[in-house]
């Protein structure tokens, strides 16, 4: 998401009067019954709201520019970020259009101290192909909100008072009400004087500024099981931000980049590799060297072997996510063609072409024969 302020247009220094200007004027300009089948509309109509629900909230615009987006992240974590507190605004001047005597009250009640769940954290890790298939332990550090750990979460100095705000009961909200040529209008937005917290601080914590949190960092353990592919999201849950009057923690999602190996290609839990084969090994078979993941094992090729062919070992390959069990291993051989061969080694490749020349032609004649059915 943009920076808020640069989202509706305004300047850091905005009064609340210019950020209730500036959100209608957006909300008009991007609001989805304008824009039908418009999904680009719709995303920033969510986006132009939340900023608004952000910047006019006094507690909440000074927690975000404090700490930025992610400092809200345990107050607008159960809300997944798309709160509507501000669709009352944008809706009162469909209001004041229409008709008087409205109020719009799009508020559940009393959310001052409701609790919430916090905010989730997000984890790139990237591990080695032996990881990923073996299963490993590693340790993340992630830089997650807390409670103060001066102020132990209350936002307060010890010894100072916490009391119930006089101007809204401790409600948190009031109703606002305003004259229009259609009427009067009334809604209810949060406490100017507590900034809808519903309680006053006397003298709020030097080291948080009376936001009650403060960020940490902190390593964490991963088990990491085997199998795990690019596609796996590993989720921890109680390990994200801290929530909100009781709420609790968020979760750590940690997504997995999984290194390509040299010598393995995979796909799902199938493992692929090619395998350089001797001439001799693939005219008269024999056996080769295979590698798994575990050792590198004997394998039989049947004598004619063709180069690029592909054999099937079962139960060899990555182990499976949720239950028992392995995938397979498959490899393909390619013929080794010496670049240099001895004097020797040619007067007997010659000799060898020679004596298998009435089978390599008339493989040949099958061949061109098809040749010469296709262009005629």
């Amino acid at each position: 998401m943009r920076d808020f302020y640069e989202l509706l247009e305004i300047e850091k220094t905005a009064t609340k009067a210019e950020i209730k200007k500036a959100y209608r004027k957006k909300a008009k300009q991007c609001h989805p019954d304008l824009h039908p089948g418009d999904e680009e509309a719709e995303r920033t109509f969510k986006e132009v709201n939340f900023a608004y629900e952000v910047l006019s909230d006094e507690q909440k615009r000074k927690t975000y520019d404090m700490y930025g987006e992610e400092g809200l992240r345990s107050d607008f974590g159960a809300q997944g970020g798309a709160g509507f507190g501000g669709f009352g605004d944008f809706f009162g001047d469909i209001f004041d259009m229409f008709g008087g005597g409205f109020s719009a009250n799009f508020n559940s009640g009393n959310q001052a101290k409701a609790p919430r769940q916090g905010g989730d954290i997000q984890y790139n890790l990237r591990l080695t192909f032996k990881e990923a298939v073996f299963g490993a332990k590693k340790e993340i550090t992630i830089r997650r909100i807390e409670e103060c750990s001066h102020c132990h979460g209350t936002g307060a100095e010890e010894g100072s008072e916490v009391h119930k705000c006089e101007n809204c009961g401790g409600s948190g909200q009031v109703r606002e009400g305003r004259n229009s040529a259609f009427g009067r209008f009334v809604q209810v937005v949060p406490c100017p004087v507590c900034g809808g917290t519903g309680e006053i601080i006397e003298e709020p914590c030097k080291k948080c500024n009376g936001v009650g949190k403060e960020y940490f960092n902190r390593k964490i353990e991963v088990n990491i099981p085997a199998g795990v592919d690019s596609r796996s999201v590993i989720t921890l849950r109680g390990e994200g931000h801290v929530g909100e009057n009781g709420g609790q923690p968020g979760s750590i999602y940690v997504y997995l980049e999984i290194e390509e190996d040299e010598i393995f290609k995979r796909n799902g839990s199938d493992l692929f590799v090619e395998i350089p084969i001797r001439y001799s090994d693939a005219v008269l078979g024999g056996t080769i060297k295979v590698p798994t993941l575990e050792k590198i094992m004997d394998y039989e090729i049947p004598a004619g072997t063709s180069g690029g062919e592909t054999f099937r070992v079962k139960g060899q390959g990555v182990p499976f996510l949720r239950r028992e069990g392995k995938g397979d291993l498959y490899f393909k051989v390619e013929i080794i063609v010496p670049q240099k061969v001895s004097q020797e080694e040619r007067e007997l490749l010659e000799s060898l072409r020679d004596l298998s020349g009435n089978q390599i032609k008339e493989q040949e004649k099958g061949f061109f024969a098809k040749l010469k059915d296709l262009f005629d």
